[in-house]
């Protein structure tokens, strides 16, 4: 019975002992019937090509290279968009840096100066084929979360090692990490009104390019 707003003693009580009548929460958990693909079987050529192939889709842009390659494809994508001041991780690794940027190295810096660099650049924890998403969890070379969402541009480093298939595997992969946030990116930052107009840039980089670097 409900008075008002206010829910009986008695309608209280059958709902306590509902609960409590619900039994075992963890053996019900493992009960569950998990019945969806938790393994991709896509050949690693046919999984590399998704990837880019969502990516695109997505309006971002793709290079692959060699690790020894890195830094040049780095400094390339740089001087195509005419980018000077880049942001990026403290713990970037320092042969990913091409010359003659300015490199600014995040110690918390505020966030102003972050929103007026040219443009970010990370590595990341783990990347998705079926979805085209990029996933960052903090870890080494990420950065903290306000590093890739204030500056404009974000150029991201992937390795073909750290491409599954499906989400059910990068989550497997991120299980150590699931304790911090993560950020899943697919593509450049976009959203629509009520009259369905796309807009970039509302909530993050407007746009994005991924350096997928080959083992």
């Amino acid at each position: 019975m409900v008075e008002g707003s206010k829910v009986t003693a008695s309608a209280r009580d059958r709902i306590l002992a509902s609960i409590g009548a619900s039994g075992n929460p963890e053996q019900e958990y493992q009960a569950i019937e998990r019945g969806y693909e938790s393994a991709g079987t896509a050949q690693k050529g046919q999984k590399l090509d998704l990837f880019i192939e969502r990516l695109t889709d997505y309006g971002a842009g793709v290079y692959r290279c060699t690790h020894l390659e890195i830094a040049a494809t780095i400094a390339e994508r740089l001087h195509a968009r005419n980018a000077q001041s880049v942001a990026v991780p403290h713990d970037i690794p320092v042969d990913w840096l091409p010359q003659p940027f300015e490199f600014i190295r995040d110690h918390a810096s505020p966030y102003p100066q972050i929103e007026c660099c040219d443009g970010v650049i990370t590595g990341c924890a783990v990347a998705i084929a079926d979805t085209g998403t990029i996933i960052l969890d903090g870890g080494s070379s990420q950065g903290r979360r306000a590093l890739t969402l204030l500056p404009d541009y974000h150029l991201c480093v992937a390795f073909e090692d750290q491409i599954v298939e499906t989400v059910p595997e990068a989550m497997h992969r991120l299980a150590e990490a699931m304790s911090r946030p993560l950020t899943l990116i697919s593509g450049p930052s976009a959203t629509a009104d009520i009259e369905m107009t796309r807009i970039q840039g509302v909530h993050g980089p407007r746009s994005m390019e991924v350096v997928l670097v080959s083992l």
